[in-house]
C-alpha cells in the first residue's frame, strides 16, 4: 500500500536527451536567416541603384530643358534676274534660300517673319517667311521670291558709285519669334535672328562675300 501511495497519478515525461533541437533544425534556421539577409541586401542595392539612375535621368532632363539654345536663322544663297538697271538705280527679281537651324532636342515652332534687305540702312526689299517649324536637331530650308529695288532711295544715297563698280553691298536682317517644344510638355520662348552682309556682283548676278553672325 505504501508503495502505491508514493507513485504519481500522472505519467512521467520522457527524459530529455540533453541536446534540444537537432543539428538539422539549427542548420535550416540559420540558412533561412542567411537567405532573408541576402534578400534584404539585394533589395537595398536595387533600390539604391534605381534611385541613382532616376537622379541621373532627372538631372539630364533638367539640363536639356534649361539649356535650350537659340535657333539660328541664316541666308544660304540667292539668284537674281536683272529687271532694270541704270546709272543710279537697279531692280532685281530675287530667289533666296534661307535656313533655320535648330540644334535642340525639341522642335522650334516660329511665327510669320520678314527678312529686310538694305543698302546702307535703307530698305531695298523684303522677303516673307511663313510660320512653320524646324524639327529637333535639324535644319529647315525656306525659299522666298521678292524684288530688290533702289527706286525709292534718295538721290544722295551713293548707290550710283557702287553700281558703277559693279558691286552692291547689302545687309539682311530678320527675327523669327517662336518657342522650342520639348517632349510636348515644356515650352521656352526663343527668337532666331539674322544679321548677314554680302556683295552682289551686278555683272555676274551672284552673291559674293556672304557672312552671317
Amino acid at each position: 500500500m505504501e508503495g502505491k501511495e508514493n507513485q504519481s497519478p500522472y505519467p512521467l515525461a520522457p527524459a530529455a536527451n540533453g541536446r534540444g533541437r537537432s543539428d538539422d533544425e539549427l542548420f535550416t534556421t540559420a540558412h533561412t536567416k542567411e537567405l532573408r539577409k541576402k534578400k534584404r541586401v539585394k533589395c537595398v542595392v536595387y533600390v539604391a541603384a534605381f534611385a541613382v539612375l532616376l537622379t541621373i535621368v532627372i538631372l539630364a532632363f533638367v539640363l536639356v530643358v534649361t539649356r535650350i539654345k537659340t535657333p539660328k536663322f541664316r541666308l544660304l544663297a540667292a539668284s537674281f534676274n536683272l529687271t532694270d538697271v541704270s546709272n543710279s538705280s537697279i531692280s532685281l527679281r530675287t530667289n533666296a534660300q534661307f535656313a533655320v537651324k535648330n540644334t535642340n532636342f525639341g522642335h522650334f515652332k516660329y511665327e510669320h517673319g520678314t527678312v529686310r534687305f538694305a543698302y546702307k540702312g535703307m530698305t531695298l526689299g523684303e522677303a516673307t517667311i511663313e510660320k512653320a517649324r524646324a524639327r529637333a536637331r535639324s535644319t529647315k530650308k525656306v525659299n522666298a521670291t521678292f524684288t530688290l529695288s533702289s527706286l525709292n532711295l534718295p538721290i544722295n544715297s551713293g548707290i550710283s558709285s557702287d553700281l558703277a563698280g559693279a558691286l552692291l553691298p547689302l545687309t539682311s536682317s530678320s527675327k523669327l519669334d517662336g518657342k522650342v517644344h520639348v517632349l510636348k510638355v515644356f515650352k521656352k520662348k526663343k527668337s532666331a535672328q539674322m544679321d548677314c552682309s554680302m556683295n552682289i556682283n551686278i555683272g555676274l548676278l551672284e552673291i559674293h562675300d556672304l557672312k552671317c553672325k
